[in-house]
């Protein structure tokens, strides 16, 4: 005799051997013991979450007689009575099971209805369950509204759908609606663990909990996945095996990446890309996998508590948690990501992998100043500062010069062209003598000049100098600005170590808060998009082929969707 697949021989028969679905059972349990029950259920959930199994559940507690014959409806169908047993044998003539995927037209539900209006044969209910119900067709709903609406009292209708937005809402409003959840891979194992003790089956976990995250939330996919494990170890249902079967990746693989990835080991990239293409390997599989691995890594730099200690990958996620910053992580994760779609453009799947390893590498930030684990200070061009409040930075401590060295020559301001980035002031550059001066400079032109970017640019061309004054210490800045919410303590900070590495002397930036008489270098830069905005738009009003345009067509240009180029 033929042996029953695990999703048969296991399929529950009472709402206590239900699993990963309380909400719903604690709601038909009440609904039975108290006798309230509605005329129609709608039961919603993706595949292999129970939505056939509680139907049934539900058919054998609406008709159950009981061992003696004499029992009444209850939350606990006995099993052994001749309703219970014919519905488990799929054989019971008043539990009707109707797949709307192949009877979908008009007729089949005219038909289906005609009989509803008998009494049931032998049982107190007459339960019609109607799978898939969102594959019926318009007409079809259309013809069901009043039966289901106001059925007859023998009557009462099971729905079951994997897709609820098909369902028009004159159907929804007529079912009391359960969302079946899918079920979440702790629990899978939990109950793989139980079928497989049962079953007399040797296991590793760690093997049970590649089969639940492959079956993705759906439990009946576990089962099955777990009957072709059985077959294909041919004995002990391994890791190695299970990921075999699957071609899924081991996690020294994922591993393996991260570690090459920070050593910018480009060449170990390549090497692991063709053994896992040698082991025929699914690399979109692996992308999957390489995510949730970096998401978990992202994770535990925020939140180190949601390492869970029974992970076998626990140890090294809070080492490579320590090991890539908070940027680097979520840089992997979204190019690990947006990069699947992109496997079946590539010549083939590895080389679209190798190039998403590359590209990893090759976007990851190359400052290797900022802190590990997502310590995320900007780099500083002078000495270490301490904590100083937002409107000024502090000065930064000058090396005392050795006796025996020559003094250096003063230091001259150097163009940016010759700077393109600021760099930590050198021992000599920080112990110029204190007789060097600056003299004032052209605040503007110095703005554009001092290689800086991003906010603390912003912040550069939106001040104006007040006051300039060169101690034998250093240089004493004092700038306005209107936009008070750009002078941060770390862009005030870095704007003061691009002016000490462009002078060679320490410069101390304070910032007042107040309006600005004059221009600043964001004000002049917008006076003269201005007015090439102007110049545009005056020589398109002017051009022959426009005029002969508005002549002839009564064409308009419209106003301000002119821009320079």
């Amino acid at each position: 005799m033929t042996a029953l697949a695990l999703a048969r021989s296991w399929r529950p028969k009472t709402f206590s051997q239900l699993v990963g679905q309380d909400h719903v059972v604690k709601a038909l349990t009440h609904a039975l013991d108290q006798g309230r029950l509605h005329h129609a259920w709608l039961f919603t959930g993706t595949r292999g979450v129970g939505k056939t199994t509680i139907a049934r559940i539900m058919a054998k507690a609406l008709n159950c007689t009981g061992e003696d014959g004499q029992g009444r409806m209850t939350s606990e169908p006995c099993g052994k009575c001749p309703a219970c047993l014919e519905i488990d044998a799929g054989r019971f003539v008043d539990y009707i099971e109707m797949d709307a995927a192949s009877n979908r037209g008009v007729d089949d539900i005219a038909a289906l209805l005609e009989k509803a209006a008998y009494a049931p044969s032998n049982a107190r209910y007459k339960v019609y369950m109607i799978d898939e119900v969102h594959m019926l067709t318009n007409h079809a709903f259309n013809a069901m509204l009043k039966t289901l609406e106001e059925p007859p009292e023998h009557v009462k209708f099971i729905l079951a759908t994997t897709d609820p937005q098909k369902i028009p809402v004159t159907i929804l409003s007529r079912c009391l609606q359960f969302n079946l959840k899918q079920m979440p891979v702790p629990l899978i194992v939990e109950h793989l663990e139980k079928v497989l003790a049962a079953e007399k089956v040797d296991y590793e976990t760690n093997a049970l909990r590649v089969l639940a995250k492959a079956a993705q939330g759906s439990m009946r996919d576990a089962l099955s996945l777990t009957d072709q494990a059985i077959a294909y170890a041919a004995g002990k249902v391994s890791e190695e095996a299970v990921r075999g079967m699957l071609g899924t990746l081991d996690d020294a693989y994922l591993i393996r990446i991260l570690d090459s990835l920070i050593a910018k080991d480009g060449a170990t990239l390549l090497a692991i890309a063709n053994e896992m293409g040698e082991r025929s390997m699914s690399f979109s599989l692996a992308l999957a996998d390489l995510s949730s691995l970096i998401q978990k890594i992202a994770a535990a730099q925020i939140v180190p508590e949601s390492v869970l200690e029974d992970w076998p990958e626990a140890a090294e996620i809070r080492r490579l948690a320590s090991a890539i910053t908070k940027e680097e992580a979520q840089l992997f994760y979204q190019i690990s990501i947006t990069s699947r779609p992109d496997l079946s453009l590539a010549p083939d799947e590895q080389t679209g992998f190798a190039m998403t390893l590359l590209r990893m590498l090759a976007f990851r930030p190359r400052n290797e100043s900022l802190g590990r684990a997502g310590n995320s200070a900007p780099p500083v061009a002078s000495a270490p500062r301490s904590s100083v409040p937002v409107n000024q930075t502090a000065t930064p401590v000058r090396p005392a010069p050795a006796s025996s060295a020559p003094a250096p020559a003063p230091a001259t301001a150097k163009p940016a062209a010759s700077a393109p980035s600021a760099p930590p002031v050198s021992a000599s550059a920080a112990s110029i003598p204190a007789a060097s001066s600056v003299d004032r400079p052209d605040w503007h032109a110095l703005m554009r000049q001092i290689p800086v970017k991003g906010m603390v640019q912003q912040l550069a061309f939106q001040t104006e100098l007040q006051e300039w004054k060169d101690t034998p210490a250093g240089v004493r800045v004092t700038v306005m600005t209107p936009m008070p919410q750009l002078a941060s303590e770390a862009s005030v900070g870095r704007l003061a170590d691009a002016l000490t590495a462009h002078f060679g002397k320490p410069v101390k930036v304070l910032i007042e808060k107040g309006e600005i008489e004059g221009k600043t270098v964001a004000k002049v830069d917008a006076q003269i998009h201005q007015e090439k905005r102007q110049n545009a738009e005056q020589m398109i009003a002017q051009d022959p082929f426009i005029r002969q345009l508005e002549k002839e067509f009564g064409a308009k240009v419209v106003g301000g969707s002119v821009k320079p180029l």
